[in-house]
């Protein structure tokens, strides 16, 4: 496989950019804050953690399924963007939806459906890596997406904070930024990346969707082990994530959460950016495993100083500890992914990792209700904030364990 240019990663890339800044504008900023126009204070932890519980399980499954589909799409165009396409074209029908809907019944579905159609095209867009890049190439390809993902995660944290008005929470003006950002980034990849037809290949089986989960576990032991590891990592990450809103607001009762929650974010993601860089040089010269080991204890570590934070700037300090581990994390485990993927079922295998991903933000919503449970036992010591914390460390530290399972061939280079 002929290697790339930086900027044909980039633009391979650039869709990550929209997808990234959509789902991190809706995720810590805007459903937190607009929830709060249609549900009781009290409850507000449970309503979040299970909206999103339901929309995340949706994107668990939809994401792999739309992955296979891809492996044996038949197009001139080639096999991973006409479902690409399709399914982006639906997003902006659900975030019309969630813009100008109004009411807890269209909120829920524009944030469901969304999760449908953003999952059909996110499915076959993680098959284009595999399929254009190198083995030789895939850290530094891998580091270039996770550095477009917290790129637009800093860029939407300052914006959508700053455009949300405290007051009225209308989610319409970050909506339209969402829009336009999503069409510029989706048409540099779709019209900018060239793939050979698919029309000769093997068609789509099917009747074979039903066992698109059951992988044989002792040939391919180490691929499921990474999506264990992957997923006990980010359980820890996601539930500090989503409610990190109203820990704010209920803890150091900041004025201004939204905002804050933004400025927050964006200077977590500076160390992260800035890690994300090496690591991708890291990976390729000193193994993909070593990278994850380091950076796993470097995020538990800074998820553990944020118990001691008592106001904005000790809070994020320590959030930025924990920022330079997630970013050394991301990018090797993906790394990792792309190079135990069956390079021809390369969709449905990445697709997979999801089950890690959307299965991890889907659990750690259901610390919501529980959240509002030990709140209210103890009232004024916020127990279930400070849980978070202490939680999402021990899940870090549990996935080393995990790690130690995969084994990777030589003939796959340093990773």
């Amino acid at each position: 496989m002929k290697k790339l240019s930086l900027l044909q990663l980039l633009i391979l890339n650039a869709y990550w950019v929209g997808l990234s800044f959509m789902w991190n504008s809706i995720h810590p900023i805007l459903l937190p804050a607009v929830l709060l126009n249609y549900v009781p204070d009290a409850k507000k932890n449970t309503y979040l953690g299970l909206l999103t519980f339901v929309g995340l399980v949706i994107a668990m499954i939809v994401q792999p399924i739309s992955g296979t589909i891809s492996d044996g799409w038949q197009s001139r165009f080639g096999r991973r963007r006409p479902l690409a396409v399709l399914g982006t074209l639906f997003d902006f029908v659900f975030l019309s939806v969630l813009a100008w809907g109004g009411g807890l019944i269209w909120l829920f579905i524009g944030y469901v459906g969304l999760q449908f159609s953003s999952n059909i095209a996110h499915g076959p867009m993680q098959g284009l890596m595999p399929d254009r890049v190198p083995r030789s190439q895939m850290g530094v390809a891998s580091s270039l997406k996770t550095f477009m993902d917290m790129l637009s995660l800093v860029v939407a944290s300052l914006l959508a904070g700053r455009l949300l008005d405290p007051i009225t929470r209308d989610p319409a003006p970050i909506m339209l930024v969402v829009m336009s950002l999503l069409v510029v980034a989706a048409s540099i990849t779709f019209l900018g990346v060239r793939e050979e037809s698919s029309l000769t290949r093997e068609p789509a089986n099917w009747k074979s969707l039903p066992g698109i989960f059951q992988i044989n576990f002792q040939q391919n032991s180490s691929y499921w082990w990474l999506i264990g590891e992957r997923m006990l990592f980010l359980l820890g990450i996601y539930g500090m994530q989503a409610f990190a809103q109203y820990y704010l607001q209920d803890v150091l009762r900041v004025p201004d959460p939204p905002k804050q929650t933004g400025d927050l974010l964006a200077a977590l993601t500076v160390t992260m950016v800035i890690l994300v860089l090496l690591a991708g040089w890291m990976t390729d010269t000193y193994g993909a495993k070593r990278i994850l080991s380091i950076g796993t204890f470097i995020a538990a570590t800074g998820m553990l100083l944020m118990l001691l934070a008592t106001d904005m700037r000790s809070l994020t300090i320590f959030g930025s500890v924990l920022g330079a581990g997630i970013g050394l994390f991301l990018t090797a485990n993906w790394a990792l992914a792309n190079s135990l993927a069956p390079q021809e079922e390369a969709g449905k295998y990445l697709g997979l990792t999801n089950l890690a991903t959307a299965g991890a933000a889907a659990l750690s919503r259901l610390e919501g209700p529980v959240l509002d449970w030990l709140n209210a036992a103890w009232p004024g010591m916020w127990v279930g904030y400070k849980g978070l914390f202490v939680f999402g460390a021990v899940c870090m530290l549990l996935s080393l364990f995990f790690l130690r399972k995969i084994h990777v061939e030589s003939n796959r280079g340093a990773l």
